[in-house]
């Protein structure tokens, strides 16, 4: 070991949270829960294909103002 190694820093944020987890284990499973109501979802991939195919390009400078 090296002996002019510091002790790793660890900030107030970081000692909060790890008491959290400590106090209360059930927080990362609420987590989970929660992350799936929002983000875990199961995609039709079949509308998925008629929304890219009915995408419109875009003028290459939107905001010109005359019109062919």
């Amino acid at each position: 070991m090296n002996i002019f190694r510091r002790p790793d820093y660890r900030s107030d944020a970081t000692l909060f949270i790890d008491h959290l987890k400590t106090a209360k284990p059930a927080i990362a499973a609420d987590q989970q829960k929660g992350r799936s109501l929002l983000w875990d979802k199961a995609i039709d991939r079949l509308s998925l294909k008629g929304f890219r195919s009915a995408k419109v390009m875009q003028r290459p400078y939107p905001y010109q103002t005359n019109h062919e």
